[in-house]
């Protein structure tokens, strides 16, 4: 599980549950971030959460108006700014800055790129957040984006699976329906995934979306159908399959949040995504998902699987040298928000 808290500290709360159950990472918002050193130490201290295996400590930086990390960071343009140029050179000097700032400060998982693909008449809850309404496009820049990333030292994650571009209303709130046929999900929005586990990307995020061409009962977090038999069996992907946040109006509306992640892990997913502030909601998830494992709802050969991909993913980004101490003062600010960072901000802008 990678879990949201409240603050600017790890509470004690997460902490004594760490201790208890360990914990799979833990995500950022803006509610956690005050100032530059603050941040660091943060996530110097989220990765002493770590026992046996280390932590992931990941961010939503996307661009635009999904960036939890704002000025000094840099604030990037949205990413239907930076697509609509389609220079892969401009994308790969706006990744590696990225990525320079968010390992300044110690995160290690960037909830990136948005691979969706651009629909301009659907719900603006993926809008100018898409690099194009092209797939084609997507594919080819959002690779640039996820070898970047992972080049320079964070793993990146691709999202939404199978493709969130259509939906007609805000999976924040209410479940969206998606009623393309399944040969047009493969060619428009399956295909930029198809590119970027080409690019070797650390992980992929579902969509909170009933897709009825592919399984008429089940969103795609919770479907084994599109989860197992597309994402792993016909399209060959070996990383992490993450969910969405499961707090999310689309799953909660009709499922506890404890049921949701029992049924996730049955689809084949690999990490839980419970971004709220309580512990409490934290520790309830955790026990369902052990009560499933007892009462034979959930086998120990899943979990197994899902914790291999785990340690082997985990290996790859977080086998370093992780106990620096954080970064501060000139050190820290000379990577944040530089001139360098900016102009290619400001190229974006201007093109």
């Amino acid at each position: 599980m990678v879990a949201g808290f409240g603050g600017h500290s790890v509470p004690a709360e997460l902490r004594a549950l760490a201790r208890e159950w360990d914990l799979g990472g833990v995500i950022l918002f803006g509610r956690n971030v005050e100032e530059p050193e603050q941040v660091s130490e943060l996530c110097f201290d989220a990765q002493a959460l770590a026992q046996d295996v280390p932590v992931w400590v990941s961010v939503d930086q996307e661009g635009g108006r999904v960036s939890r990390l704002r000025a000094p960071f840099t604030e990037w343009p949205s990413m239907a700014t930076l697509g609509r140029l389609g220079d892969a050179g401009l994308v790969e000097r706006f990744a590696t800055a990225l990525a320079g700032e968010l390992s300044a400060v110690g995160v290690t998982l960037d909830f990136a790129p948005v691979l969706d693909v651009r629909h301009d008449e659907a719900d603006a809850v993926i809008g100018d957040r898409a690099l194009s309404s092209e797939p084609i496009e997507v594919g080819r820049l959002g690779r640039v984006i996820i070898e970047t990333l992972q080049r320079n030292g964070v793993a990146a994650c691709g999202k939404h699976f199978p493709g969130h571009g259509d939906a007609r209303v805000d999976s924040h709130k209410e479940l969206p329906i998606i009623g393309q046929p399944s040969e047009q999900l493969r060619e428009t929005e399956m295909m930029p995934f198809r590119e970027a586990i080409a690019g070797d990307v650390a992980a992929v995020m579902t969509a909170h979306v009933l897709y009825p061409a592919l399984d008429e009962e089940q969103p795609a977090t919770l479907s084994r159908g599109i989860i197992q038999d597309i994402l792993r069996d016909e399209f060959g992907f070996q990383g992490l399959i993450v969910s969405d946040d499961l707090e999310m109006g689309a799953i909660v509306e009709t499922r506890t949040v404890a049921q949701a992640a029992v049924g996730a892990l049955s689809a084949g997913c690999d990490t839980l995504l419970v971004c709220g502030e309580s512990v409490d909601q934290h520790a309830t998830v955790i026990e369902g998902v052990i009560h499933a494992v007892e009462r034979g709802e959930l086998t120990e050969a899943c979990l197994e699987a899902a914790m291999v991909r785990q340690r082997r993913v985990k290996a790859r980004f977080l086998g370093g040298q992780r106990s620096r101490r954080p970064l501060t003062g000139d050190a820290l600010r000379e990577r944040l928000g530089t001139s360098a960072h900016q102009a290619v901000a400001d190229e974006i802008v201007r093109a």
